[in-house]
């Protein structure tokens, strides 16, 4: 009996029955462009890439759903093309497809790996039921740039957690078998440099050194590679002056070479093209080739591989086995998906219809927004309410929103399918009276689009201000909309858009029992309401059931837990601004003015890395260190609830390494637990230090580990802890 052939057998036996169009073929993935269900498209670019389809010369398609559609596209390859070769479907599902989660940033903010892979597990489950089988998340890029939009889709600032992130997402998209047909492989993306786009413009060039590349961007991207995700993107950025997309440094040496990645890397949107206007490449047939030779295997939309590509390789420009490198990285991940074995295993309209908003993906989200949320400040305890409450007011247009608070990113859902706040209030009480103030932000908002803010109409003002003089509480709903953050929502202002700061000063005027609960998709410069307002609860946007979780938390039946996975600055200027941040010559304050300061504004943040209260309390005590085995340093501390309720508290362990031969942070999170206790209970949280977390990388790349001295400190934020220090040998 003959043996089984392995996958990169079956990989070898296919590559050689292939001509050279039909490898480019692979290499080239086309955004949807007609109804697959209607008529054969019969002239222009649409009947084009379906000649395209039919001669084996798409290797993939995003933006296409639903199982019929694509059961139609992928039958046109399988049964119509010379060797049938099935397509891979991918699309932006970034915090659900129907069902929405919290925003990244938020579940970032749970500082809960278990919930964050669940969250993701059940994006896969839809998505993948309507056809799917690839995403293009998680982006991993670490920034400290709140201006720049997308820092909503991401983990934060630091790479420490973000690493963490990572893995969760991976792991819950991919879940433990990928030809299972409820996983879908992921993508790590932006490869690399993205989040430090200057000025926190999008799409902006990113020139940072060799020590902030290798120790704060590359390793998340390095934990997704041990993750075993199956693609990275590049992306839209030069890097020192050379477009990602074609740099062979990243993709080849360190991607594919010294990590050993063997899956394959896409482009971003057209990414290829764009290196034309760069100044990198003269036109579109150099940037295939600088493209394939950088390691860019496959073209989203820019047609240049499709072609370019053959052409470039008959003219001796691309050796033939940088594109059979390429294909056989595509191949693999369509091999582990199964789609060799069943093209269709994704097609199943029955399951289609049973896993959209499904009773326990709305469970797990409720779950997930719950534990996003973070208390900012709670003076004089307003919070929680009782649940008798009377007279409650409730102030804001994105109070009575049902779409705004599903986020950016969420190309899938349906239009005001969230929950609002308003619905998850009045599910609690009839004891609450409603006022939007002055409206806001248009009403066709939309993705494709910038957000029309009104700043002039102050036309409902004074009925808002009426009815928080008449109520016992006021709870003020104000942010940012939606889609005011994500791709291309770059602001220079990071303050209350429109009339809100307004319509807040003027309520806090005659009632001074506020909670002020943000809506936004990043940090925001909120230092008058910080100053003033006594209560504040920082919500995010937090998808399909953003109401029913900030009503939990308002009325006390879930005590918030969230953590800031960024930090919030006083002010634009103090932009970047970060918890692990590098000393200076002159740190300190000195009686005149020479020393690393501002002139009007102080150098500490308004809320810090890390910072998120509770309706408990939590002491710290009892820090203890042993670095006998400096292999494996041992520090713990006892942490105990010394409130009245019980809590769940994020323990955060940093360290500094003193004197390097490159100088390292202040302080670098190096171990968290996220813990649960009941009111008057201890535990003992210990954390263990190895190599891998007391090292950092050379300007070679080089990972080392150098004797000295290190301060530690275990807390409840960046910001706050007990100290210790200890030395290795």
């Amino acid at each position: 009996m003959a043996q089984e052939k392995t996958t990169e057998e079956k990989i070898d036996s296919l590559l050689e029955q292939m001509t050279l169009e039909e490898k480019v073929g692979q290499m080239n993935q086309y955004n949807g462009f007609w109804d697959a269900t209607g008529p054969v498209p019969e002239g222009g670019n649409a009947a084009m890439k379906y000649d395209h389809l039919k001669k084996g010369w798409v290797g993939s398609m995003l933006n296409v759903v639903g199982t019929e559609e694509i059961r139609k596209l992928q039958q046109i390859v399988v049964e119509e093309s010379r060797l049938g070769i099935p397509l891979i479907f991918g699309y932006d599902v970034i915090h659900g497809y129907k069902t929405l989660a919290p925003i990244p940033l938020a579940e970032a903010a749970s500082w809960d790996m278990e919930a964050i892979e669940k969250s993701a597990r059940i994006a896969a489950d839809e998505a993948s039921a309507v056809g799917l089988n690839w995403t293009f998340a998680p982006m991993i890029d670490i920034s400290r740039e709140p201006r720049w939009g997308r820092v909503m889709e991401g983990g934060g600032e630091d790479t420490y957690l973000g690493s963490k992130i990572a893995k969760a997402r991976i792991k819950g998209f991919q879940g433990d078998d990928l030809s299972k047909p409820n996983t879908i492989a992921a993508c790590a993306k932006h490869f690399a440099g993205y989040g430090f786009a200057e000025a926190g413009r999008d799409y902006n060039t990113a020139d940072i050194g060799t020590s902030t590349l290798f120790n704060s961007v590359l390793p998340p991207f390095k934990a997704a590679i041990d993750a075993d995700v199956k693609t990275v993107m590049n992306g839209f950025n030069l890097l020192n002056g050379i477009p990602v997309t074609g740099n062979s440094f990243l993709q080849r040496d360190i991607l594919k070479g010294k990590w050993g990645f063997n899956g394959f890397v896409i482009s971003d949107w057209a990414s290829i093209a764009e290196m034309v206007p760069h100044g990198f490449a003269e036109n579109l047939s150099h940037a295939a080739e600088l493209g394939t030779k950088a390691g860019s295997d496959m073209d989203m939309e820019s047609s240049a591989y499709v072609r370019h590509l053959a052409q470039n390789v008959k003219n001796g420009k691309v050796d033939e086995k940088l594109v059979d490198d390429a294909v056989r990285r595509i191949l693999r991940v369509k091999f582990e998906l199964g789609l060799f074995d069943d093209p269709y295993r994704y097609c199943n309209p029955e399951r289609e219809q049973e896993r959209l908003y499904h009773d326990d993906h709305h469970a797990g989200v409720l779950d997930m927004a719950m534990k996003s949320i973070v208390l900012l400040k709670n003076e004089g305890n307003l919070l929680p309410l009782a649940k008798d409450q009377k007279k409650i007011a409730v102030i804001g247009e994105l109070a009575n929103d049902k779409n705004s608070p599903l986020g950016s990113w969420r190309l899938a859902s349906d239009n005001n399918s969230g929950v609002s706040f308003l619905e998850g209030l009045k599910s609690y009480t009839d004891e609450v009276s409603y006022a939007r103030g002055p409206k806001i932000f248009n009403d066709d908002a939309s993705f494709l689009h910038e957000v029309q803010v009104n700043s002039t109409d102050t036309s409902g003002m004074d009925e808002a201000v009426a009815l928080a003089k008449d109520s016992d509480v006021v709870l003020m709903v104000l942010g940012e909309h939606g889609f005011q953050s994500g791709e291309a929502r770059s602001r220079t202002h990071l303050d209350l858009p429109g009339l809100q700061l307004d319509l807040l000063k003027a309520v806090y005027e005659v009632n001074q029992n506020v909670v002020l609960i943000l809506m936004n998709g990043r940090p925001m410069t909120i230092t008058w309401e910080t100053e003033n307002i006594p209560t504040i609860l920082e919500t995010w946007q937090l998808g399909t059931q953003a109401g029913n979780a900030i009503a939990k938390v308002v009325f006390g039946d879930y005590n918030p837990s969230g953590k800031l996975p960024m930090t919030f600055p006083r002010s634009i200027g103090q932009i970047p601004i970060y918890y692990n941040r590098f000393s200076t010559g002159r740190p300190d304050p000195e009686p005149n003015v020479f020393w690393s300061h501002y002139v009007d504004e102080v150098n500490d943040p308004l809320f810090p890395f890390g910072h998120g209260l509770s309706y408990t309390q939590f002491e710290y005590s009892d820090l203890e260190i042993d670095s006998s085995d400096s292999k494996n340093v041992k520090v713990s501390a006892n942490v105990k609830n010394s409130g009245g309720v019980s809590g769940e508290e994020v323990v955060q362990l940093y360290i500094r390494d003193k004197v390097a031969s490159v100088v390292r942070p202040i302080k670098e999170l190096k171990g968290f637990e996220k813990i649960s206790l009941a009111a008057g209970e201890s535990k003992k949280v210990e954390f263990v230090l190895t190599d891998a977390e007391l090292g950092f990388y050379d300007h070679n790349y080089d990972f080392v580990v150098e004797p000295g001295s290190f301060e530690v400190m275990i807390g409840t934020s960046s910001q706050e802890g007990l100290t210790g220090h200890f030395k290795i040998d």
